[in-house]
């Protein structure tokens, strides 16, 4: 797949030793993941409603899509691909201080991007075409010598000229689908397959490539500073973050919302499409918001940076932020066993519910699923069990475990 890597792999991070920060952000967006995923599953002949839009819609599915559009859409997937790219800088400083040269973790870097490629393409042929492990693999593999190498100018203005791009795509990509079927209206199980593995390489792997590179560099340029493994030593910097963030994807994605909610009809199509694409570009000042404020919180409960003897404090972060650390380590299990459930309770070729629920229901669900695996992830974090995907990961990236010398 790439070439081979020959370094021993070094021993999964013990809890005590993680930055609370990173996974407190996971666990808590992968119920805003859940919350813009779970309407994928919905079929029948007033999904879509008028042009995507809720005219006619009860009251409770038209304030669900206002705050879907608003705080949801667009905002989560970045903050995503922002931790990923902060953890690419985790991943080189972690070899790196264990005396691995740089070149190998650039392989292990791309290596581990290709498992991932995979594992994405696997999760879209047999759940979700919506799948955005597959992107974040490929932006690894390509990225990885810009990710370890670029300076921090660079990445700052990449990510600012990357803007245009993205424009032009949520301009045109409507246009551009060839798509006329979704898989969630059909009822046959190879064909459904067919087409979301089609959906996946278009809207998942190419539109997410194209639109999720400056969230990627700015995670980086983030880890650099330790933003997130010392929020304390930042705080000031990012307050200012999440306020200005978060408002201007509120502010940002509020035209759109009310467009799709059928509370307001613009004087044009030109407005129509500048209120879209606002709210996109604005998605990224959400998910950078967002990020900032799991580094408050995790100062609010006692998160300090490194401390004496690399112990972290965490004896006032309580069973919530516990569980949602967890869920955090856990993140691709949890993000996976969210595709298990929709499909196992609304998709038309799995549990057939989808033509049942509107835009609340769906919503009601997606949380009842978000605190299940965040329950499950508590549950294993006591146990001492990792997740099952991270295992499988890292098995794959680094090879079995080496057996421990016989005294």
């Amino acid at each position: 797949m790439t070439e081979a890597v020959d370094v021993r792999p070094i021993g999964a991070v013990a809890v005590s030793a993680r930055s609370l920060a990173p996974d407190l952000a996971r666990g808590t967006m992968l119920l805003l993941i859940a919350l813009a995923n779970a309407p994928h599953y919905r079929y029948g002949p007033s999904v879509h409603g008028d042009g995507g839009r809720m005219h006619g819609y009860p009251v409770f599915d038209q304030v669900a899509m206002l705050l879907q559009i608003t705080f949801i859409k667009g905002r989560a997937y970045p903050m995503f691909a922002l931790l990923f790219g902060y953890g690419i800088v985790q991943l080189l400083r972690r070899h790196t201080s264990s005396g691995v040269e740089e070149t190998t973790v650039r392989s292990i870097i791309r290596r581990r991007g290709w498992w991932m490629v995979l594992i994405g393409f696997l999760h879209a042929l047999l759940l979700f075409s919506g799948d955005i492990i597959g992107a974040y693999g490929l932006l690894a593999v390509v990225l990885a010598e810009v990710l370890i190498r670029a300076r921090d100018r660079t990445l700052l203005l990449v990510a600012a000229l990357w803007t245009v791009p993205i424009v032009l795509f949520r301009t045109w990509e409507g246009r551009l689908s060839p798509l006329g079927e979704k898989a969630s209206f059909t009822t046959d199980v190879v064909h459904a397959a067919g087409i979301r593995v089609l959906e996946w390489v278009q809207c998942s792997v190419i539109g997410s490539v194209c639109t999720l590179v400056p969230a990627v560099l700015l995670g980086v340029w983030a880890a650099r500073r330790r933003l997130l493994d010392e929020p304390e030593r930042h705080w000031q910097f990012l307050l200012r973050v999440a306020v200005l963030g978060v408002g201007l994807a509120a502010v940002g994605g509020l035209p759109c919302a009310l467009v799709r909610a059928s509370w307001w009809s613009p004087p044009s199509e030109a407005v129509t499409m500048l209120a879209s694409v606002a709210q996109s570009l604005t998605g990224y000042a959400g998910g950078v918001g967002y990020a900032a404020i799991a580094g408050l919180v995790a100062i609010r409960v006692g998160v300090r940076g490194e401390v004496r003897g690399s112990v972290r404090a965490r004896d006032r972060s309580g069973v919530v932020i516990s569980a949602l650390a967890a869920c955090g380590q856990r993140s691709m299990t949890c993000y996976l066993l969210q595709s298990v459930v929709f499909v196992a309770v609304l998709a038309s070729y799995g549990g057939g519910l989808g033509h049942r629920f509107g835009l609340a229901g769906i919503a009601a669900l997606a949380t009842v699923t978000w605190v299940l695996s965040v329950l499950l992830a508590e549950g294993m974090s006591r146990r001492g069990y990792r997740g099952p995907a991270e295992v499988l990961l890292r098995r794959l990236t680094y090879g079995p475990p080496l057996a421990a010398p016989r005294s």
